[in-house]
């Protein structure tokens, strides 16, 4: 895709087309990495062993937080680089994708030292114990030091929806899925690695990634320059002013998964594991609800850039209602799937009814949780990401603590899950409205964009944008 293209992709159009078919494209890479995930849980429980699935539910939970951190730093990278297209200014969007992959390097493997380094601690505050908590530890000391290429990866692919390149952000994870579903049986049972195996294909996983999203970018989007101390260190207020938020964001959910793991330790194991296979499943069904932000964000950005708040709004709008048509069919799809899904990990007792229960009403409300999403896609592209961080640790705290220790007392293992998506809820109604606020003052304070405001170079966008 010409540059030219680039910068004018969002800003004509369909904006429900584009919002379906970003999301699709990368929702189907997600899908990749997060259909390997649950085949690992598959070939876990194959192994006949409830401390490894458990293990692998409390391994998750840590993992999380890494994760998180590089979908903060790629959520600013992916609005930097999409606003500075739009407003036509492309040796700011060059730069800034340089620099942002530059700090997500050095950030990553700041982060995940850290981790490393407190897993023992990090393990036990999860509830883990005994041969389980061995098992987790032993798994996260191999895996832990190869997410910095995740988060490489994760920053390149924002970087390329900036660019409306969706199919090569795509093609990334679908590569990294590639070959940890290759590896997968060849380490776990070919080797008899077990947990290791495992572990071993994530990181080969991860590595692919990171090389998958940087070809393309280096090939059609100018390559990377060499970092320079001075523009760093000028692009680091505007990288961090959306990336600390948006880390913040991020880490909330992890955050969340931890407390809700926590209170779900104290049922023993099978519940743990019954958790764990919800984990699994949930990104899996909804990976072009999590994908939503993502997709959506540049949209929204080059957008706002160009200052159409009328397709801001509508946007929006759009990614709300597509969320909506997402959830429903996917959940009838759980719903008439619940009973083979079970018996895929042979799950019984309290586990089999742990599955039965997110394979149908809890389903449902993640639709919350797409509007959570589509609002904080918004926050981080009109300047307010602040509010994101507000709402995720509002659900993942306030929100989510009562009611998740309520459910637990009054339902158990299954009042854990019913209070996590009952926060959902309350905070998803709280993104729309807040978001909604937001969109009206953005269009009060600017008016429609000028033709002469792009300069020479950005005609031929401002005529794309005039001609909608």
């Amino acid at each position: 895709m010409a540059m030219a293209e680039a910068q004018a992709k969002f800003l004509t159009g369909n904006l429900f087309a584009h919002i379906s078919v970003m999301a699709s494209t990368f929702s189907i890479g997600l899908m990749a990495v997060f259909a390997v995930d649950f085949i690992d849980m598959i070939f876990i429980a194959m192994l006949g062993k409830e401390e490894l699935a458990a293990a692998v539910g409390y391994a998750a939970a840590i993992l999380f937080f890494n994760t998180s951190f590089g979908i903060g730093m790629a959520v600013a990278a992916g609005a930097l680089v999409a606003r500075a297209l739009g407003e036509g200014n492309q040796a700011r969007a060059e730069a800034r994708k340089t620099h942002a992959l530059a700090y997500g390097a050095i950030f990553g493997i700041c982060f995940a030292a850290a981790v490393w380094v407190n897993l023992p601690w990090l393990v036990t505050l999860m509830g883990a114990t005994g041969e389980t908590a061995d098992l987790t530890l032993s798994y996260l000391r191999i895996t832990v030091p190869a997410l910095p290429f995740l988060m490489i990866g994760i920053i390149g692919g924002a970087i390329l929806r900036a660019h409306g390149d969706a199919r090569r952000a795509m093609m990334s994870t679908i590569w990294g899925g590639l070959v940890n579903a290759v590896l997968d049986p060849i380490l776990i049972f070919g080797l008899g690695l077990e947990l290791t195996g495992a572990a071993l294909a994530s990181v080969a996983a991860n590595v692919a990634i990171a090389v998958m999203a940087l070809r393309p970018i280096i090939r059609f989007y100018g390559g990377l320059g060499r970092p320079q101390l001075g523009p760093m260190l000028r692009d680091l207020g505007p990288i961090l002013a959306i990336a600390a938020p948006a880390i913040l964001t991020q880490i909330a959910t992890p955050v969340g998964q931890a407390i809700v793991t926590r209170t779900m330790a104290q049922f023993g194991e099978a519940a743990v594991a019954g958790m764990a296979i919800v984990g699994r499943l949930t990104p899996l069904a909804f990976a072009i609800i999590f994908a939503l932000s993502g997709a959506v964000g540049p949209i929204l950005g080059q957008n706002f850039g160009a200052r159409d708040h009328d397709r801001v709004r509508r946007g929006f709008n759009d990614a709300v209602l597509f969320t909506a048509m997402v959830i429903v069919l996917v959940s009838v799809i759980l719903f008439c799937l619940r009973t083979q899904i079970a018996a895929l990990f042979d799950a019984t007792g309290v586990t089999r009814e742990l599955v039965f229960l997110f394979c149908g009403p809890l389903s449902l409300l993640f639709f919350f949780n797409g509007v959570l999403f589509v609002g904080n896609a918004a926050f981080n592209n009109m300047g307010r990401p602040f509010y994101s961080t507000f709402l995720n640790w509002g659900r993942n705290t306030v929100g989510m603590v009562p009611l998740v220790l309520l459910g637990a007392w009054a339902f158990g293992p299954a009042g854990v899950l019913i209070g996590q998506a009952l926060a959902g809820v309350i905070f998803g109604v709280i993104a729309w409205v807040l978001a909604r606020r937001v969109m009206r003052a953005a269009a009060a304070d600017g008016g429609p964009v000028k033709k002469s405001e792009f300069g020479r170079q950005g005609r031929l966008m401002s005529l794309f944008h005039l001609r909608r």
